[in-house]
């Protein structure tokens, strides 16, 4: 077995191959040719001693160890990058960037105004913001490639540290002239077997069809979208009907919709800030955390 070590563009063109399940592409991405990316491979192959990918008619996929690799090689790759980040921070006269991914409900209520006051706070940091549904959040914290995320509490939060911070109601947002539009609240059961548009948010979905599955019924969605401002078109056009998170339905400022809260306890859902551990943060994104966790009590 050789003892020869892997190098980033070894890492990074493993993530790459894996990510685009072809060798070729893969060697493409990271402008490589076929030849020396698959050198490249079969010398991790060899120096590990084991096969990283199995190739198919489709193309490859990795083997259990290849696995275990990708999962070790986002970290490391995350961390270079993440270094390489703070110290190009310096360079441009700021001391630490911190990485905060937000589901659709807390972007649209408290955070602009909760990253508005810390960066006032801290004029020598910066925050990067993404926005991507929970389940694709805690995913991306529990690997690494992020510091905090803030998540609703229908994503299974188990492999995370976690403190709730906010509540958040579900509505349904419908036109004027639907039958429901008159109501002062909304119960699932009496909705659940309408057409419906929505979000294109994977943890949102799950905990609505588990809902619905437990009455025995299955919800039927048009269409999904990533941009409420998109689907209040589509509302008032009479395509579907939405159930969205109540933070989310100021876009829907139009005379054809209404909103109204849907009467299950159930639907008004915690949002929890998380993190991998707390205590293992960098300085300025536990200044972040502290200040978000006041939100909470």
């Amino acid at each position: 077995m050789t003892t020869s070590r892997f190098d980033l563009t070894d890492l990074r063109l493993f993530l790459m191959v894996v990510e685009q399940g072809s060798l070729t592409r893969g060697a493409q991405a990271m402008h490589l040719a076929l030849a020396s990316a698959s050198e490249r491979i079969s010398g991790m192959e060899s120096a590990l001693g084991t096969a990283l990918l199995e190739r198919t008619r489709r193309g490859v996929r990795a083997t259990p160890a290849g696995e275990a690799l990708v999962r070790h090689a986002r970290l490391i790759v995350g961390q270079v990058e993440q270094m390489r980040g703070e110290l190009r921070s310096y360079a441009k006269g700021l001391k630490g960037r911190v990485h905060l991914m937000s589901n659709t409900a807390a972007l649209a209520s408290f955070l602009p105004e909760q990253i508005g006051r810390f960066l006032i706070a801290h004029p020598d940091l910066s925050v990067d913001i993404d926005e991507r549904p929970s389940a694709d959040i805690v995913r991306a914290v529990a690997e690494g490639r992020a510091d905090l995320g803030i998540v609703a509490d229908i994503a299974d939060l188990a492999a995370l540290q976690t403190h709730m911070i906010a509540d958040d109601q579900l509505v349904v947002a419908a036109r004027r002239t639907h039958r429901v539009a008159s109501e002062a609240r909304v119960a699932f059961a009496d909705i659940v077997d309408e057409p419906f548009v929505g979000l294109s948010d994977a943890a949102l979905e799950r905990h609505l069809t588990e809902r619905a599955s437990r009455l025995g019924r299955q919800m039927q969605y048009r269409v999904r979208l990533r941009h409420v401002a998109d689907l209040g078109r589509l509302i008032a056009a009479g395509v579907g009907i939405a159930i969205l998170p109540a933070a989310c339905t100021q876009p829907l400022c139009d005379a054809d919709i209404v909103v109204l809260p849907l009467s299950e306890a159930w639907t008004t859902r915690r949002l929890h800030l998380c993190a991998r551990d707390f205590a293992a943060l960098t300085p300025h994104a536990h200044a972040l955390a502290q200040q978000l966790m006041a939100l909470g009590g």
